[in-house]
């Protein structure tokens, strides 16, 4: 299968397929940053190139619904959204036959359409959380392929193993206060990544554990 991976520089969804021994191009703006095929420019220029899949990961800075404050106060162009809305038509229009487009919980869900799937790295093998919507195009939803337990917070401490949602002695044993907390999260469901150059790259990166069930479920789709 011939596969595009748009506006990736990581080479995980890539590297993946290839992996499943597909033939696999990433591309973006920016170069890879892992060793492989990889175009460096406007996925534009590819867009026609005969794909049977494409895996899209437009960026989401003007999109995400938690950067929305942004521009409701007026400290943003509201034509940035736009356009990058624009960017969204554009690719699930790309005449490929099956495709999937992936982003955080966003505009694209009320300015387009709602997404098909919304999934988690816990669900793939991974001690993290990060919703992830999917829009898919002749594909199947993804199947999850290990479920990472949470831990779980209630008033301000890490609660036994089995209490689980039904509180900690400080609530009465009342059901609902406790929070499910993977191990990317803080007590307050905050990310733990502490500020850097490269922190947006890092939240930004699909987890192996997704892009390999990209690879095996719908290498074959």
């Amino acid at each position: 299968m011939k596969v595009l991976v748009a506006c990736e520089y990581s080479g995980t969804v890539r590297d993946a397929f290839r992996a499943a021994g597909h033939d696999a191009l990433s591309c973006d703006l920016l170069p890879s940053d892992a060793p492989g095929p990889h175009y460096q420019g406007d996925v534009r220029d590819v867009l026609g190139d005969d794909w049977d899949l494409m895996i899209a990961h437009p960026p989401c800075t003007y999109l995400s619904i938690s950067g929305m404050h942004r521009t409701a106060r007026g400290l943003r162009d509201p034509q940035l959204t736009e356009d990058a809305l624009a960017f969204v038509r554009l690719l699930l229009a790309a005449p490929v036959p099956r495709i999937a487009l992936e982003n955080p919980v966003s505009v694209i869900s009320t300015r387009i359409r709602r997404p098909d799937q919304i999934i988690q790295p816990w669900q793939f093998g991974h001690d993290a959380s990060k919703t992830t919507c999917l829009w898919l195009q002749n594909l199947p939803p993804l199947q999850p392929t290990g479920i990472v337990e949470p831990r779980y917070v209630c008033c301000g401490r890490t609660l036994e193993v089995g209490v689980g949602l039904y509180g900690c002695p400080n609530c009465c044993a009342s059901k609902g206060k406790a929070r499910p907390r993977w191990g990317n999260q803080t007590d307050n469901g905050q990310n733990r990544l502490s500020p850097s150059p490269d922190r947006w790259k890092r939240r930004s990166a699909t987890y192996a554990g997704i892009a390999a069930a990209m690879a095996a479920q719908w290498g074959d789709a």
